[in-house]
């Protein structure tokens, strides 16, 4: 069963989610694995996936960003929360408490959607050894997938901005829409352009930390994933450019499944079907010999 943990960001906001710890045949080295979450979905989302890397033998940290799920304030109206903070100070944290509290592990992130983007914005991003994402890019609205892009354009890009600004943040659970979200994620979401350097405040020499990211990468793409299209997810891989890539492209009926979409890898339902793809690529940095998709390979700069 995992317990509860609490952390600080790097500017010391308190963060809080779940540690699995000690598994029963541990992998040598036994790894520690982060799992970042998307965009205003809470940590425990991932527990059943958690659960599983756990019994391959791997420790694994679950957390909420700032202003989500265990780790929101009594007023999301009052937070100053960005994409920025998420990774640059919440990754951050959590790769810290990884350093700290799981001293020699190796260090393996698994990134949901803009959970694979604020890696690269954390400043020890160097010290991850393997890392696999799903779904992961920033949510520019011209690479939504065509034929449900103007409805997402409606939804993301002019009316959350507007409710933001509304009511001080976004009441997303009562819309149906996902967990309540700080105003200053929503705004970046709805702002977010081609190059995410040009279109977030304060990004700095964001660019340059995706750069110094040694780890192997292996993302994966469904066909059906309106975030998830092949020109959102290659957009986000060629900022890791010190990195070797591979982008897994997949179809539903691939696996015997009419839709996956954006979120549904994470069910239970999946265990046999798609979740190896990430603990073989995680636990010894393998894929399958026949796989069931297709694979675009980027080598390191």
């Amino acid at each position: 069963m995992p317990e509860s943990v609490s952390f600080p960001a790097a500017d010391g906001y308190a963060l809080h989610g779940f540690a699995w710890r000690g598994a029963r045949a541990p992998v040598q080295p036994r790894p520690i694995v982060i799992i970042n979450s998307a965009t205003s979905v809470r940590c425990r989302y991932y527990e059943r996936f958690a659960d599983a890397l756990h019994a391959r033998g791997c420790d694994v940290l679950t957390y909420d960003y700032r202003g989500i799920g265990e780790s929101r304030p009594n007023s999301l109206r009052a937070l100053g929360a960005s994409w920025l903070d998420w990774g640059a100070n919440d990754f951050e944290g959590a790769l810290r408490c990884a350093m700290a509290h799981f001293p020699d592990q190796p260090i393996y992130v698994v990134g949901h959607s803009i959970g694979g983007f604020v890696i690269g914005l954390a400043p020890s991003a160097h010290r991850i050894g393997r890392i696999f994402t799903m779904g992961a890019q920033f949510a520019y609205w011209r690479d939504y997938a065509r034929g449900m892009r103007l409805g997402m354009v409606l939804r993301w890009h002019i009316a959350m901005p507007l409710i933001a600004r509304l009511f001080g943040y976004v009441p997303a659970k009562r819309l149906g829409w996902m967990e309540d979200t700080p105003k200053g994620v929503a705004l970046n979401w709805a702002g977010m352009g081609p190059r995410f350097e040009a279109s977030l405040p304060d990004a700095g020499d964001a660019p340059d930390r995706f750069a110094k990211v040694r780890a192997p990468i292996l993302a994966l793409g469904i066909d059906d994933d309106p975030f998830g299209t092949v020109p959102a997810i290659d957009r986000l891989l060629g900022y890791y450019t010190g990195s070797e890539r591979r982008h897994l492209r997949l179809a539903p009926d691939a696996v015997g499944e009419a839709a996956i979409g954006h979120f549904a890898f994470f069910h239970k339902r999946f265990e046999e079907s798609l979740w190896p793809l990430a603990l073989e690529w995680l636990l010894g940095q393998r894929l399958p010999a026949s796989l069931p998709g297709a694979l675009r390979h980027y080598p390191a700069r």
